[in-house]
């Protein structure tokens, strides 16, 4: 079983900056990827970004340029930069990970950008 907890989110004021941490553990796979995912009150869950594990990245056109997924020093811990916060991007921040057909999802961390 993978563990999946995410940290980090809070209130931030309209272009400022937050950084959250996504931290897996338990019996996880040599090989896996990260992404991370957002769902706003009323609608449905939406895709962010992707770290697949040779160290390749996705973003959605959402969060390109604003948002930067990456590794820590430790293969385990992976994180979301996200800059020039915007009221659109407050909603519930989860990481999902991904290692085939098998994936497992964090709780969530809330972020709350004012404007």
């Amino acid at each position: 079983q993978v563990q999946v907890v995410e940290s980090g989110g809070g209130l931030v004021q309209s272009g400022g900056s937050l950084k959250l941490s996504c931290e897996v553990s338990g019996r996880t796979l040599s090989a896996y990827d990260i992404g991370w995912y957002r769902q706003a009150p009323g609608k449905e869950r939406e895709y962010l970004a992707r770290l697949w594990d040779n160290g390749l990245t996705q973003y959605e056109d959402a969060v390109k340029g604003r948002f930067t997924i990456f590794r820590g020093t430790t293969k385990n811990v992976v994180y979301l930069q996200m800059n020039n916060l915007k009221p659109e991007d407050t909603a519930v921040y989860y990481c999902r990970y991904i290692s085939g057909p098998a994936d497992s999802w964090g709780r969530g961390t809330q972020v709350t950008v004012s404007s």
